[in-house]
């Protein structure tokens, strides 16, 4: 019988005699049969197909290596539990057993060493202390694997985009700051990282998710403050240059698909700063996520990273995206409720967001953004009247610019007969006034003003 004790025994290594390791059995089917080309390349073939897919690395290592060599065994030589895993060993040494294994094993060392170091980064980042930060303990584990992997690559040893496509694959438990580190230490960017997933929306939701977290770290006081806003800096950086690139100056070879991720992962985290603002917000990690994200349209966040032309494609983008936000109020509801929008009345944040793109654009660029989206969109008069406001009180010089856009709409109205003209200028003017007369006229002497001009004309 196939479960006879006897049996049970001799496989297990029992009075039958030791268990036999795949190496030797292996050697034994190889005396008895000729040597066949064609059997030696499927078996290649069947050895990658091996290391492409879900088997423990170590195990498969364990099993193909001499058990009386302990020194050449790859996976002590990359302990991600032994804080001196690195300091005793060189990088040619442990090169020099990547290349043995590889060639036991019949498959490329690059492909093998980075199946090796996608195992050991996440076993790095497993058991965080935190969702996105990596702990001392486990920056120092990293910074040993990173320093052999740049020794690798310098001598074509390492496939990036394995790497990168077995990284993947332990998403869920894959750490943003690792991320952060392979990209700053030059083993793989951040755009190589991101352009390998094989799921465009799974990897954009990944980021989102992973952004928002980091932004509720911007302002907290810690030892990984530094990090963390160092962090933040550079996906914004990567998102914006990517995203809002000019279509011309994009590198020839660059795929479609990274740019759309970009604008997919700001547009993201502005609707998801908008809809915090938008819900009354509270104290909340929500809210503590919106204050580090707005931090990121600050200048020194922002300028001297990212060239001035993608920079304003970017502001003007989100201007624009807050002025549509939900279009669901009419004028009757902006007329009624415009009393609650002044600048004074408005959420602190979503001013400070305001004047943070309002410096960028500058106040003209600011108003004639605002002129055209009320003439090409639906719009959420909230936050049109509320930009408005914020607009006239902190920047004096677009004053006059609000005054000239107010008479340009006059004339319009009454020379084309223009209604929406007329209730947008009267729009305008009432939200204007709310501000007191020195930021702009009255109600009541801007009317006397305008109609003396109306009869004249």
């Amino acid at each position: 019988m196939s479960g006879s004790p006897a049996r049970g025994a001799a496989f297990r290594g029992g009075p039958l005699g030791p268990r036999k390791s795949w190496t030797e059995l292996l050697a034994g089917r190889v005396k008895k049969q000729k040597y066949n080309p064609e059997r030696e390349r499927k078996l290649k073939d069947s050895a990658l197909q091996l290391l492409r897919y879900h088997q423990n690395m170590n195990d498969l290592l364990l099993e193909v290596e001499d058990p009386q060599c302990k020194k050449l065994c790859l996976s002590k030589l990359i302990d991600c539990d032994s804080a001196s895993a690195y300091s005793d060993r060189s990088s040619s040494f442990i090169g020099s057993a990547f290349r043995d294994q590889a060639l036991r094993l019949g498959v490329p060392v690059g492909l093998l060493s980075a199946r090796v170091f996608a195992c050991s980064v996440q076993q790095v980042c497993m058991e965080p202390s935190h969702p996105v930060l990596l702990s001392s303990e486990q920056r120092k584990k990293l910074s040993s694997l990173l320093e052999i992997a740049q020794h690798l690559l310098a001598h074509n040893m390492f496939s990036r985009l394995t790497f990168c496509q077995e990284l993947w694959k332990a998403q869920n438990s894959l750490l943003l700051e690792a991320v952060w580190c392979l990209h700053m230490h030059s083993v793989v960017s951040l755009q190589e990282l991101l352009q390998s997933h094989p799921d465009t929306q799974t990897m954009t939701m990944w980021l989102f998710r992973n952004l928002c977290i980091l932004c509720e770290q911007i302002d907290a006081s810690s030892p990984s403050s530094d990090t963390t806003n160092t962090m933040l800096s550079g996906f914004v950086e990567l998102l914006v240059s990517r995203g809002f690139q000019e279509s011309w100056n994009r590198r020839p070879m660059e795929p479609e698909k990274m740019p759309q991720v970009a604008t997919d992962v700001l547009q993201r985290m502005l609707t998801f700063a908008l809809d915090t603002l938008d819900a009354d917000p509270q104290v909340t990690s929500a809210y503590q996520a919106v204050r580090g994200w707005c931090s990121v349209y600050s200048g020194h966040v922002c300028c001297g990273m990212i060239a001035v032309d993608s920079l304003k494609r970017f502001f003007s983008h989100t201007l624009t995206q807050i002025l549509i936000y939900k279009p669901v109020l009419k004028v009757a509801d902006a007329i009624q409720m415009q009393k609650e929008w002044s600048f004074a009345k408005t959420c602190h944040l979503l001013t400070t967001l305001y004047c943070r793109v309002f410096v960028t654009l500058g106040p003209e660029e600011s108003v004639g953004r605002l002129q055209e989206v009320l003439e090409m969109e639906e719009v959420n008069w909230k936050h049109v009247l509320s930009c408005l406001s914020t607009l006239v009180v902190c920047f004096p010089e677009a004053q006059q610019l609000v005054k000239d856009w107010v008479a340009s709409l006059m004339t319009r109205a009454f020379e084309s007969c223009h209604l929406d003209s007329m209730v947008t200028a009267f729009l305008i003017v009432r939200q204007a006034t709310l501000e007191g007369p020195f930021v702009f006229p009255s109600y009541a002497d801007w009317f006397k003003q305008q109609s003396s001009v109306w009869g004249r004309s």
